[in-house]
């Protein structure tokens, strides 16, 4: 398989989406006129949502442009495998040039290139066939430049259906993934009406981050491509890279629950790939995801009084089921691929966002966005009061 260029790619990723659209699960038995009902509310909350985050934080987009150009899609299990392709190609597009060059220079790089692509296809497929049924909504900061969408497949299609790509680098898009929010709001036995503009509340944040700061999306796409730059495509070197991080998740994984020095969970298998620069990088891109999820998860809960009446049984629930898991399978997985980590970042950011908003108020926490120095580094996000001092003063 080669990418749009005519070049060799790393992955398969026509075979990853076939992959993962094979093996996903399916969603939530509903109606077509129920799935139909499902849809046109999401979208009716994600317009609602807009107004009461802006209103609650006080952020603005720094244009109607950006904002009309950041589109809000109603997805299924397989629209958001899609829409995660399209926005991986574009991602680790320097890495496929690095790649590229690496093998312009070996005999056998054909040959092995294409059954490496392959493969890594059909393990990439895998992995998102496990994750489509886990995100009930994402903020998607790569998408692909416009058109982001293909013609459905029957006039009476319910969902948006994101192109694979590749189409260049665009503003971003926001995903709902409807089957998984109903899954959720089944499972936890929550007035699905509430449930709904309450995920709205928190995907809808990420999308007022984003334009609202217009500084922020080129920031972080600064130090993902540094990051993947730092990236050693030496075979060898991964190989004992990957030896270190076998060692060391097989040591731990007899007790998945269990918790290293300092109260931490043990490190992921991403993590421990790292190369020492990358882990530098890794340290500032964890502060910034803190930051934000944090802000969501507290946004979403202050809104909710006023707009969602029963946000109190729908957050003591939900927290309940994002710390417990589904199963003892689901743990080590969410383990290996770094999900626990995503947890973690919930629980820091929102402790940052509220301990700098005690001290100084919203105003005072908007300061955060003025610039990439006056984002809180890994230690602050830890320490509020060491935030408020640095910025605020």
């Amino acid at each position: 398989m080669t990418s749009a260029s005519g070049g060799a790619d790393m992955v398969d990723w026509n075979l990853a989406v076939a992959t993962a659209t094979r093996l996903v699960r399916p969603g939530p038995e509903v109606s077509r006129a129920e799935a139909a009902a499902v849809v046109a509310e999401l979208r009716r909350h994600a317009l609602e949502a807009e107004e009461h985050v802006r209103a609650f934080t006080g952020m603005r987009s720094s244009s109607l442009a950006e904002a009309a150009a950041t589109p809000v899609l109603i997805v299924d299990r397989p629209g958001w495998v899609r829409a995660n392709v399209a926005g991986f190609r574009t991602v680790v597009q320097p890495l496929v040039e690095k790649l590229q060059a690496r093998r312009a220079n070996s005999a056998t790089a054909g040959v092995f290139g294409t059954v490496g692509e392959k493969a890594t296809g059909i393990e990439v497929g895998a992995l998102l066939a496990f994750l489509a049924t886990k995100v009930l909504g994402q903020y998607e900061t790569f998408a692909p430049a416009e058109p982001s969408l293909e013609a459905p497949d029957s006039p009476a299609a319910l969902f948006d259906k994101p192109r694979l790509g590749p189409d260049g680098p665009g503003p971003g898009r926001l995903l709902l993934v409807a089957p998984n929010i109903v899954h959720v709001e089944r499972e936890l036995d929550v007035d699905p009406a509430d449930f709904r503009l309450w995920v709205c509340l928190h995907e809808e944040t990420h999308r007022t981050q984003f334009t609202a700061v217009p500084w922020l999306r080129d920031h972080i796409q600064s130090e993902v491509q540094s990051f993947l730059a730092e990236t050693d495509v030496d075979p060898g070197a991964l190989l004992d890279r990957l030896r270190d991080a076998a060692g060391s998740l097989g040591a731990g994984l007899p007790g998945v629950g269990n918790r290293g020095e300092g109260g931490q969970t043990s490190t992921g298998l991403l993590e421990i790939v790292q190369s020492p620069a990358q882990r530098e990088i890794l340290g500032r891109l964890t502060a910034v995801m803190s930051l934000l999820e944090g802000h969501a998860d507290v946004v979403m809960d202050g809104v909710g009084p006023a707009v969602v009446p029963t946000v109190a049984e729908i957050r003591e629930k939900f927290q309940q089921r994002r710390d417990r898991g589904a199963n003892r399978l689901d743990l080590v997985l969410r383990r290996l691929l770094g999900m626990d980590a995503k947890l973690r970042q919930y629980q820091d950011g929102a402790v940052f966002v509220r301990g700098v908003v005690e001290r100084v108020g919203m105003d005072g926490f908007n300061r955060v966005w003025t610039s990439p120095n006056t984002l809180p580094t890994k230690e602050e996000i830890h320490d509020p009061a060491a935030w408020v001092s640095r910025v605020v003063g």
